[in-house]
C-alpha cells in the first residue's frame, strides 16, 4: 500500500519506526546486538519509514540501503567531530549560516524522513532544535539588508518535511526579495518518501505559484540505484512539470556507492529521468560516520573518474569536492604516485577563490 505514489506522506511518517526492536523481525538481532544497537540509538537517534524500509533486501547483511538506513554497532566507534566544516562559526542567526557572500543556508528543521547514518548533522537531527530559526521574518530581514546574497538554501534536516504553512512562509518572506535569484529546497524526500511530493496537491500548489515569482531548485540526494524507483521517478516528474529543476548531491560512501560499476550505473539512472548529476561529495568525518563510511581520497578520484568515463555529457557534469572549513574544494585527481591536484570551487577567504593548489595524500587519507 505504501509503495503506490498517492498514498498520503502523513500515513506512511505514522507508521515509522524509531525504535530498533520495530525492526527486530526482519533483521534477527541477537541480544548482544540489539542491545549495543539500542545504545547506539540513544546517541544517534533511528528513524525510518515503511516505504524506504521496503527497499532493503533484509536477507542480506551488507545491503546498501540497510547500511543508509539501520543503526551499526560501528556507529560507536567510528571517530570523528560533530562540526567538519565550520558551520558553527559561519552562523549569523538561529538557523542561518552565511560562510560565502552570495549564498545563505537555512536548517530549518531537525526532523528528516528517514535518519541517514551518513548524516553530517547527526549533532542535530532528531535531537536539539537550537539550530533551527524561531523566527522566519528575522531570517529574511538579514537576507534582505545583504544584497551580496543572491541565492538561499533552505536545508536542515530536510526542508519538505517542514509543514506546507511553513514552506509558504519561507517562500512568501523570500520570493519578494529583489537581489535574490533563487531559492534551493535540501531535500531527501524524493528518494527516501517520495510521496511527500506526489499525494500532496498543496505541496505542488504552493510551490507552482512561487516558481513563478521567483526561480525555485529542488537539491536532493541519491546515493545508490536501488533508490530510483519508479515512485522516485514520479516525484521528480511532479517538480519538473512545475518547470522546477531537480539536482543531485550524492556523497561517495564505503560499502554503498565505492564502487565505479554502481557509482556509475547510478548517475545513468539519474540523468535518464531527468535529474542532474551536480555534486559528488567526500563523505566528512563526523562523529560516528568516521571510520565507517569514508572512501580514501586516492581511491575515491580514480572511482569517479571511472564512473565518469562511463557517462554522457550531462552525466559528467558534476563536480568531486569536500566541504571544508575553508571552502568547497574540488578533487581534481592525483598527479603522481604520492600528490593530488585540488581546487577552492568556493572558498570562505576571497585570496582563495579559484586556487588550484597540490598535496601529498596518502593512499588511506580521507580528509584533508
Amino acid at each position: 500500500m505504501f509503495r503506490g505514489i498517492n498514498t498520503p506522506w502523513q500515513d506512511i511518517l505514522s507508521e515509522g519506526y524509531r525504535d530498533v526492536r520495530q525492526v527486530q523481525h526482519l533483521f534477527h538481532f541477537s541480544k548482544s546486538e540489539l542491545s549495543a544497537l539500542l545504545k547506539v540509538q540513544r546517541t544517534f537517534p533511528f528513524f525510518t519509514n515503511p516505504y524506504y524500509l521496503s527497499l532493503i533486501d533484509t536477507d542480506d547483511p551488507k545491503d546498501p540501503i540497510r547500511m543508509m538506513s539501520i543503526p551499526n554497532l560501528a556507529e560507536a566507534s567510528a571517530g570523528g567531530s560533530f562540526d567538519t566544516s565550520g558551520e558553527k562559526e559561519n552562523t549569523v542567526l538561529t538557523g542561518l549560516q552565511h560562510k560565502y557572500p552570495e549564498t545563505a543556508l537555512v536548517l530549518s528543521t531537525n526532523q528528516c524522513a528517514m535518519y541517514c547514518r551518513f548524516c553530517f548533522r547527526k549533532r542535530m537531527i532528531g535531537l536539539s532544535k537550537g539550530e533551527t530559526p524561531g523566527h522566519i521574518t528575522e531570517i529574511a530581514s538579514y537576507i534582505r539588508a545583504h544584497e551580496e546574497i543572491s541565492s538561499v538554501l533552505i536545508s536542515g534536516g530536510d526542508a519538505f518535511m517542514n509543514s506546507n504553512e511553513t514552506i509558504r512562509f519561507y517562500l512568501e518572506s523570500l520570493s519578494g526579495i529583489p537581489h535574490l535569484d533563487l531559492i534551493r529546497f535540501g531535500t531527501r524526500t524524493p528518494v527516501v518518501l517520495p510521496q511527500r511530493i506526489t499525494s500532496d496537491l498543496e505541496l505542488l500548489s504552493i510551490l507552482g505559484k512561487y516558481c513563478k515569482e521567483k526561480r525555485i531548485y529542488v537539491v536532493t540526494q541519491f546515493n545508490h540505484p536501488r533508490e530510483v524507483t519508479k515512485e522516485s521517478a514520479a516525484a521528480v516528474d511532479h517538480l519538473m512539470a512545475l518547470g522546477i529543476p531537480v539536482r543531485n548531491q550524492t556523497v561517495l560512501l564505503r560499502g554503498i556507492n565505492d564502487d565505479p560499476e554502481v557509482l556509475g550505473l547510478l548517475l545513468k539512472r539519474l540523468t535518464a529521468i531527468g535529474v542532474q548529476p551536480y555534486y559528488i561529495f567526500q563523505c566528512r568525518p563526523v562523529r560516528g560516520v568516521k571510520g565507517r563510511f569514508q572512501v580514501p581520497l586516492p581511491k575515491g578520484a580514480d572511482i569517479v573518474q571511472a564512473a565518469a568515463s562511463r557517462q554522457n555529457g550531462l552525466g559528467k557534469s558534476f563536480r568531486y569536492a569536500l566541504s571544508h572549513e575553508e571552502g568547497k574544494i574540488e578533487i581534481l585527481g592525483r598527479i603522481d604516485g604520492r600528490n593530488m591536484m585540488f581546487r577552492y570551487h568556493q572558498a570562505k577567504s576571497p585570496q582563495k577563490r579559484g586556487q588550484i593548489f597540490t598535496r601529498p595524500v596518502e593512499e588511506d587519507q580521507c580528509w584533508l
